[in-house]
């Protein structure tokens, strides 16, 4: 995930890259498919490597988004923790809404949808619409 998310170009074009990489969708996430072990959930030493995957996930979208924060290319009032927040949920969803249609659709439809949320210009738009 380091070689997308620390590769060239923008925050956005970062992102991008990390939300449209090549995955089976319909396998699941592999990170993702633990959490529904109840022995790993049960066992601190199983979860704990778990948990502190999701964590660098997030912290490391995190400092993308502020980085485009900073960069003026997202929003001056995001918050780059919730936002990191809504990109792992948006690929876990997606990946649940794909298995359990039997179609990739839904996770191609939902990175879609927080793409378009995320794209740059977006907040200026809205606010010159008005």
């Amino acid at each position: 995930m380091e070689a997308v998310l620390g590769g060239g170009g923008s925050p956005y074009e970062r992102i991008r890259a990390y939300l449209l990489r090549e995955r089976d969708v319909l396998r699941g996430c592999p990170v993702g498919r633990l959490t529904m072990d109840p022995e790993v959930i049960a066992d601190d030493a199983l979860r704990t490597p778990v948990e502190e995957t999701v964590d660098w996930l997030r912290g490391r979208l995190a400092e993308l988004v502020q980085e485009g924060v900073d960069a003026g290319e997202f929003d001056a009032g995001t918050d780059p923790r919730e936002t990191a927040a809504t990109i792992v949920a948006t690929v876990q969803g997606g990946y649940v809404l794909a298995r359990a249609s039997g179609s990739s659709t839904a996770f191609d439809s939902a990175v879609r949808g927080l793409l378009a949320l995320l794209a740059p210009g977006r907040a200026a738009q809205s606010t010159t619409d008005a």
